[in-house]
């Protein structure tokens, strides 16, 4: 009885999207709505985020009516073993379709559908964190190509090395930040630098942090609380110097957040990046606030969203990338390195919504 509940549970829930997507399929076509552009884009947005669930909408109920329709054929004797044998391929095909809006139900990051701001940092290990940071800097730069996303370099902290010190890019696309979520926290390699001689395995480590880009709703800057400086642009050891103030940094008074852009061609659109990362910032900032205060209620989730949580270990001698949260082990390192993360993205998203779906289930 407690399983039919939960069906009936589900397929409520389920009629109801169905009766928003259809109602929304109507309105985005009004006159009325179509004139209001804001209006129109925010029905346009949530038709489009419905579309999904909609569809497991319409095969979950397609479902159950084919199982009733074959329930009545058992009361016909000649019936009966035909009825039996679509009830035995139907009733799995309808668990599988429950299980699956289970996960589709489940309460959404409202950022997930956002850009990301991707920052990396060199950590512990010298030169050879650097190099490190500059590998899994291409590692996501490929992976962005890989989905149809735009990959663009806002800071650019490449050393004279060929390493990074810090950087930071703007990827643009679907679902970025919702792919891109669970790889913030201290990445760890171990393996012969290029510069050791002797052959020891080195440790060393950078950090990466993924922030939603925020909205201009969504974050108000009082202009007296900016510091803009303007200075000419340089690459890696002096290189390429600009015989204009096109670089940009600004430093936001009240939090002494700084964040400099120089890789655009005018210092219009260097101060336009750089306020988009400052923005993302200061929102990151309140999320991560509001975060730390959900996560002491909630007893299942993929790490903690600490930045200082070493969350991955890259181990070239063995071949093998490890996940700590989840205890995932590949050994296809210089795929991964190259930027095929899916399985591992696909990994941490299932362990989030398995934990998810444990504390909705009690």
């Amino acid at each position: 009885m407690a399983e039919y509940n939960e069906l009936e549970r589900i397929a409520r829930q389920l009629e109801s999207i169905e009766g928003r997507y259809e109602e929304l399929s109507i309105r985005i076509t009004l006159p009325e709505v179509i004139s209001d552009s804001a209006l129109f884009a925010k029905l346009m947005r949530e038709h489009a985020e419905l579309s999904e669930l909609n569809d497991i909408a319409v095969r979950f109920r397609g479902l159950r009516e084919q199982i009733a329709q074959a329930r009545e054929m058992l009361d016909d004797p000649e019936m009966r073993d035909l009825a039996k044998e679509e009830l035995s391929e139907l009733e799995p095909r309808l668990e599988a379709a429950a299980q699956e809006a289970r996960i589709a139900l489940l309460p959404k990051d409202p950022d997930d559908r956002k850009n990301a701001v991707l920052e990396v940092r060199a950590g512990a290990g010298g030169d050879e964190a650097g190099l490190f940071a500059a590998d899994l800097l291409r590692m996501y730069s490929h992976y962005a190509d890989s989905q149809g996303w735009k990959f663009e370099i806002i800071e650019d902290g490449s050393t004279e090395l060929g390493g990074v010190k810090e950087s930071v890019a703007l990827i643009q696309g679907k679902d970025v930040f919702r792919k891109l979520k669970y790889e913030s926290g201290v990445h760890r390699v171990q393996r012969v630098p290029v510069t050791e001689s002797s052959g020891r395995i080195h440790t060393s480590t950078a950090t990466v942090a993924v922030l939603p880009e925020a909205e201009d709703v969504e974050i108000e800057i009082n202009p007296s609380d900016l510091r803009i400086d303007t200075y000419r642009a340089s690459g890696a050891g002096g290189q390429h110097v600009n015989r204009t103030d096109s670089a940009v940094r600004i430093t936001h008074i009240p939090t002494g957040l700084v964040v400099t852009s120089q890789d655009q061609r005018s210092q219009i659109q260097n101060r336009e990046q750089a306020m988009r990362v400052l923005k993302s910032r200061l929102y990151d900032l309140e999320r991560q606030k509001q975060q730390s205060e959900y996560a002491g209620r909630r007893k299942g989730q993929v790490g903690t969203g600490d930045r200082s949580e070493r969350i991955r270990t890259y181990n070239f001698p063995q071949g093998r990338v490890t996940d700590h949260r989840i205890g995932l082990t590949l050994y296809k390192i210089d795929s991964i390195i190259n930027g095929d993360l899916a399985e591992i993205i696909d990994a941490l998203t299932l362990a989030e919504q398995t934990a998810l779906l444990a504390e909705e289930q009690g």
